[in-house]
């Protein structure tokens, strides 16, 4: 597929995805017969994976280190396995916080509702 229809499919700029070929996120497309280039359809699964990994709030750097193993081969998965799992403990360690955050919005947002029922019971005759 060209440029475009990755773009597309995959919800980068093209200019992102030249950026990520450029930096080593991203295997160079192979080149059609007018040297456009011509992308497998299986890059999407790796594009997909890059954005969960920066969702995630993997670093470019790991994103990269990550990249750059995986073009080795398989004889760096145990490598691979380690880097995610630090980066998961990072991810359960922000939603531990964020779901301690979300409890105390819940607490203040029921005192609100209490309040006004407080309020409401006192107006009536």
């Amino acid at each position: 597929m060209k440029i475009g229809e990755l773009a597309q499919r995959s919800g980068l700029s093209a200019y992102t995805i030249r950026y990520y070929e450029r930096i080593g996120l991203l295997p160079y497309a192979d080149r059609d017969a007018s040297r456009q280039r011509d992308y497998d359809a299986s890059i999407l699964t790796w594009i997909a994976f890059l954005g969960r990994l920066k969702a995630t709030g993997m670093p470019i750097q790991e994103m990269l280190r990550y990249a750059m193993l995986r073009q080795q081969g398989p004889q760096t998965n145990a490598e691979r396995m380690a880097l995610l799992k630090a980066h998961r403990q990072g991810v359960a360690a922000q939603i531990a916080e964020l779901q301690a955050s979300l409890l105390v919005l819940d607490t203040k947002i029921a005192g609100y509702a209490d309040a006004e029922k407080r309020i409401e019971t006192d107006d009536e005759p």
